[in-house]
């Protein structure tokens, strides 16, 4: 069977404002049939890195949250710590880059809560018994929450193509030790000969994996976690990932962790397809969209959901003078064009083979 998809533009009128559409999309979609009476609320979401400006705004959430506390729930927003060096890599630095972004109690609401602690240890251990991954290590408050919210910002990405629901939930609900889990198959090669030994690489390792001799980089293994962030770094290109099948096995690790996070209770998700920047809100830096805004989004099917922003941004043209404007193909699927060594569709396979959801959706309008 086909799963619902609700799905509302950005068009507004002078007494109708994008929240209050919000607000409708969120009951169309059945929000309120979900038992929030007294019950502890998650609203995962990412605050976005210090320097980036492409992550939802405050408001938002807060328009999430005070649905939720109509319902008698009680929310709160939350986001597990960064595997990599950054402005959210423990509780503290996390806490004060959402309040520099304008998160903070009176702007959203509801508490901000790190969820897998002061040093990204606060953890449970989850069974899934999957074919990558057999213990999940998610942050402690989400798994505490009696009821799961994904607000995720449709998105690039350079290691997954698109950032979604799903990336939301089993990357974002990682602690630091799940996050290396997911990561642990991708480690990065140096080319020699396209070093410029900047060393950006080495300052934004949290391992020290990354040496420099002969004015190159090389890359230890033994300490390397394969998060990436050296390769995003990279001004010229000179790291890549050294397994070719890493971004499929990290999409399959992935998927088994936001099941672990699904299990067993109540759960609904809401994304939003605006500033859809080519790259993570993980990135100090945002580039410029590569398409116009789409609109808001809500299910309970976070791989219908996916599919849907997936296909509804495809729909889009190009920006000019953007990174998918100078992309070397331009195939219709704009996250493949603009990080060719990704596959977002086999991820998202990948998900329904595994039972959390179905690509098959029925896109309903409200308006």
């Amino acid at each position: 069977m086909k799963s619902k998809v609700y799905y509302t533009d950005l068009r507004t009128g002078f007494n109708n404002s994008l929240l209050d559409k919000l607000t409708r999309l969120m009951k169309k979609a059945g929000i309120e049939t979900i038992d929030f009476k007294n019950h502890y609320a998650a609203i995962k979401m990412h605050f976005g890195e210090p320097g980036n400006l492409a992550f939802l705004r405050p408001n938002w959430a807060k328009c999430v949250a005070d649905e939720i506390k109509a319902l008698g729930g009680k929310p709160f927003l939350t986001d597990c710590n960064t595997l990599y060096v950054g402005g959210r890599k423990n509780a503290l630095d996390h806490l004060e880059s959402a309040n520099l972004n304008g998160f903070n109690p009176l702007s959203t609401g509801c508490q901000i809560i790190i969820a897998d602690g002061l040093k990204g240890t606060d953890d449970v251990d989850v069974p899934v018994n999957g074919n990558y991954v057999k213990m999940a290590h998610i942050g402690r408050a989400i798994m505490d929450a009696d009821v799961f919210i994904s607000l995720s910002h449709f998105k690039g990405h350079e290691a997954t193509g698109f950032g979604g629901a799903l990336k939301n939930i089993g990357m974002g609900c990682g602690s630091r030790a799940g996050k290396m889990d997911m990561h642990s198959q991708g480690k990065p090669i140096v080319n020699e000969d396209k070093c410029i030994s900047c060393h950006r690489c080495e300052k934004i390792c949290a391992h020290g994996a990354p040496t420099f001799s002969d004015a190159k980089c090389h890359i230890d293994l033994d300490k390397c976690v394969g998060c990436g962030r050296c390769i995003g770094v990279c001004p010229v290109d000179a790291i890549s990932e050294g397994v070719s099948n890493s971004n499929e096995i990290l999409n399959c690790r992935m998927m088994e962790y936001a099941k672990a996070v699904l299990k067993d209770r109540p759960a609904f998700h809401i994304s939003i397809a605006i500033d859809i920047s080519p790259n993570c809100d993980c990135h100090a830096e945002n580039d410029a969209p590569i398409t116009p805004n789409v609109g808001l989004f809500a299910s309970f099917d976070p791989v219908a959901l996916d599919q849907a922003c997936a296909d509804a941004v495809n729909a889009m043209p190009e920006n000019s003078k953007s990174m998918l404007a100078e992309a070397k193909e331009h195939t219709g699927d704009h996250f493949h064009d603009i990080h060719p060594d990704t596959s977002w569709k086999q991820g998202l396979e990948y998900a329904q083979s595994i039972g959390l959801g179905t690509r098959s959706y029925e896109l309903i309008k409200v308006n």
